[in-house]
């Protein structure tokens, strides 16, 4: 491969859940980094900016709706994706908010079940799918998303929450690279406190925790992130495999006093 600075050359990227935030940052890195894009996700006016923003970085955009919540919607978007010929980088983002709007004020029940379905069955869902094709191909590289403190654990229902269904992710992540092994790649992307719509309307006690514990004393970004999924995407990343890579700047487990 010429190296020209863009080590995605000529290679697809599906990055679900990439019409904002975290997804979208990632799929315009990647794009910047020679990849043509698939976009995925539910809102159609979202997905038009996020697939002009990713041509506006120099790279071909195609743009798949679907919801992921149930069977149907995955198969929908894999065979998309299989149509395209898209089956070298899969980059499984996509999640169930939870933290904002209507479903803040859900029960943890409705919560649990709705993370699980999204976070947990789909990203499993599509891996094997993609993981599969990408064997027979003879190769290919899957990120699925976690969460540093699933390892770690953090009180309240929140922290519950997410432990159990991004924990679940990263066991299964490490599980899917013996599986797809040695010509896939697998490995899990486990953010921290990461600037999302809920972190910046969060309140001042919030704001103090995320950059309190973090060693560099701030939060993430998304494009912080999307550097990690660029590198992990990579050839530069070739021996690094089934992984849970953290970007939290370094956790800090004695938290400031307030």
């Amino acid at each position: 491969m010429p190296d020209d600075g863009l080590p995605l050359r000529n290679r697809w990227a599906v990055v679900t859940g990439s019409s904002r935030g975290i997804g979208r940052a990632i799929a315009v890195r990647m794009a910047a980094a020679g990849a043509r894009v698939v976009l995925h996700g539910r809102d159609s006016g979202a997905l038009s900016e996020a697939a002009a923003a990713v041509r506006a970085a120099g790279s071909e955009a195609a743009v798949v709706a679907a919801s992921l919540d149930a069977a149907e919607g995955c198969d929908a978007l894999l065979d998309a994706a299989v149509r395209l010929g898209a089956l070298d980088i899969w980059v499984n983002n996509a999640g169930a908010d939870v933290l904002t709007g209507e479903a803040a004020q859900w029960s943890f029940e409705r919560k649990l079940a709705a993370l699980w379905k999204v976070d947990v069955e789909a990203t499993m869902r599509l891996s094997r799918g993609v993981g599969r094709r990408m064997q027979q191909r003879g190769g290919g590289v899957l990120l699925n998303m976690g969460w540093d403190q699933a390892e770690t654990g953090m009180e309240g229902d929140s922290g519950e929450l997410f432990a159990a269904a991004k924990g679940a992710v990263m066991a299964f992540t490490r599980s899917l690279a013996h599986s797809l092994a040695p010509d896939v790649r697998v490995n899990c992307l486990a953010p921290g406190w990461i600037r999302t719509a809920w972190g910046a309307n969060a309140d001042a006690g919030w704001q103090r925790r995320a950059a309190g514990e973090s060693l560099r004393a701030r939060w993430g970004t998304a494009d912080d992130v999307a550097e990690a999924a660029l590198w992990l995407a990579s050839p530069a990343a070739d021996f690094i495999n089934g992984q849970a890579i953290r970007i939290n700047g370094g956790f800090r487990y004695a938290r400031p006093a307030e």
